[in-house]
């Protein structure tokens, strides 16, 4: 019976598990500050969470479609890490068009930060490789 009971209690726990509205914004992939003020006054609970991903609402297919959009967005849409960002002189956040724009424009930071990105990419990928070779011949037992 006592595991039973606490079976229930670790079950209704876990169906009212809240996040900060920081961490539901980050899982959303928004910029929290352009997020209506009732959602970034409240706590976020897991089945919220998981309705505003199943079925998002308006504000927030205009916000993942228009923007602002947090640096980790902005990173992937140009290409780049976070940090190659902030090389560039990008610390706040931007709106897809002004993702566009960067992107026809092709300023020298952003070629090279691309460029450092994609070397990044292909020694991950060499050292993913090598690493699943090493596996496979200790797996072999040579």
């Amino acid at each position: 019976m006592h595991t039973l009971d606490t079976l229930d209690t670790m079950t209704s726990h876990q169906s009212t598990q809240t996040m900060k509205p920081a961490t539901a914004a980050k899982k959303l992939g928004v910029y929290l500050e352009a997020t209506p003020a009732e959602f970034r006054e409240g706590a976020v609970s897991r089945a919220e969470l998981n309705a505003l991903q199943a079925d998002p609402p308006q504000w927030l297919r205009d916000l993942r479609r228009d923007g602002p959009h947090p640096r980790p967005v902005v990173a992937a849409k140009l290409g780049v890490s976070i940090s190659g960002l902030a090389r560039g002189g990008i610390t706040e956040p931007l709106t897809t068009e002004q993702i566009e724009a960067l992107k026809q424009e092709r300023p020298e930071w952003l070629e090279r930060e691309r460029a450092t990105q994609a070397e990044v990419r292909k020694e991950a990928a060499r050292v993913k490789k090598r690493n699943a070779e090493r596996a496979e011949r200790t797996a072999d037992g040579h």
